[in-house]
């Protein structure tokens, strides 16, 4: 009996230690649970960190260092419009094409305008001769005059001389009028032959150079020989041309486009900033700036200008009521306003095209951790940029 005993406790001994192991079972799988919910709450606290962190800096950042992914590439896009009309005899470009200034882009026939110079000219060289002939008027009249005072003079004289003769009774009284009479004469002649030369320096005008007829003509021939130049189409600067829309042996219009040019010695930048982050701009401020056609590349640039303002499309024209629109939003749009910025020409020439993206980020301040922030985002962005 004892011996069946002690093997009814041995078999039983096992049990009764293995009875206090059922709750340390769940303590394993309780910790896990426990470390997971820790380690859920420590990331969440980062994140939210993080986030209150970005949205700092965002405030900051927005003031000192502006940011804007709203940028142009602009430059000086001018048409290329005929002055003269008149059928197009070349084409000298093609579209798209590169051109240097002065460079010959089209021609119009010119020979109505040829014979136009040469018209003006005979003309020019017959108000030479007109000014010549009038000139030999005023001085025959310059002449008539001289002589008709020195006829009053020779009858003034006569009648003085008669006079005394008279009052000796060495001449007749009819003698004396007679002297009278040549006076008077002698005067009248010399007033038509003043009245004469006036007319004559009135048709010559005013001599030399200056004068009237001769300048109308000389005008003349220049505008003709001006209109002579515009019958060949030049490129105005450094650039190139695009929509071209001429081709040879079709006719040219006054003030009808031919092609468009634009130009490249002359480009910058119009970063389009909100309006909350031009606070602190400045002109002389500089800029970091990331070109679409030139990923993964930072150029320098400096502010120019702010614009002072912009079309919000709700103005009302007078003694009109005006129109007032509601927003539901809790935040409104942020105006945006241009902020004009050059940069280095050569560095970037060969790059810029009218209406190419841009990034830019614009340094207000000296301090050195926002720059470097600013900075570091720029990088960024230029190195996403070859994703775009």
């Amino acid at each position: 009996m004892s011996e069946e005993k002690n093997d009814a406790d041995a078999a039983q001994e096992p049990k009764a230690k293995t009875q206090p192991a059922e709750p340390t079972a769940e303590a394993p799988d309780g910790t896990k649970v426990k470390k997971k919910a820790d380690a859920a709450t420590r990331w969440t606290r980062r994140v939210l960190v993080v986030c209150i962190v970005a949205f700092i800096w965002y405030l900051i950042g927005d003031r000192y260092t502006p940011y804007t992914g709203q940028a142009r590439v602009r430059g000086y896009v001018v048409p290329i419009v005929p002055q003269v009309s008149g059928e197009v005899i070349e084409v000298a470009v093609g579209l798209n094409s590169p051109v240097k200034a002065g460079e010959v882009l089209a021609k119009i026939l010119s020979k109505d305008y040829e014979l136009a110079v040469r018209n003006a000219e005979a003309s020019l060289e017959r108000a030479g001769q007109d000014m010549g002939a009038s000139t030999a008027d005023v001085g025959s009249a310059t002449a008539a005059v001289a002589e008709a005072r020195a006829a009053l003079d020779l009858s003034k004289s006569q009648l003085v001389r008669i006079e005394k003769a008279f009052e000796s009774a060495a001449v007749s009284e009819a003698d004396l009028d007679k002297a009278r009479s040549n006076v008077d004469l002698s005067k009248a002649q010399l007033e038509n032959a003043e009245q004469a030369l006036e007319q004559a320096k009135q048709n010559l005008g005013q001599e030399g150079e200056e004068n009237p007829r001769l300048v109308a003509a000389q005008a003349a021939l220049e505008d003709a020989q001006l209109d002579l130049q515009r019958t060949v189409l030049r490129a105005p600067r450094d650039g190139g041309v695009t929509n071209v829309r001429i081709e040879k042996g079709q006719y040219a219009n006054v003030g009808q486009p031919l092609m468009t040019f634009i130009g490249s010695d002359e480009a910058w930048i119009e970063a389009y900033m909100r309006e909350n982050s031009i606070g602190r701009v400045k002109p002389g401020d500089t800029v970091d700036i990331v070109l679409d056609v030139k990923p993964g590349r930072i150029f320098k640039g400096t502010v120019q200008s702010t614009g002072y303002g912009v079309d919000w499309g709700d103005v009302d024209n007078a003694g009109v009521l005006p129109k007032i629109k509601g927003s539901k939003d809790w935040l409104r749009d942020p105006q945006r306003f241009p902020v004009v910025i050059s940069f280095d020409k050569e560095e970037a020439r060969g790059l810029l095209r009218e209406g190419g993206q841009a990034d830019v980020v614009i340094y207000t301040s000296d301090n050195v951790i926002l720059n470097a922030v600013g900075g570091l985002w720029i990088r960024l962005v230029s190195w996403f940029s070859y994703v775009q």
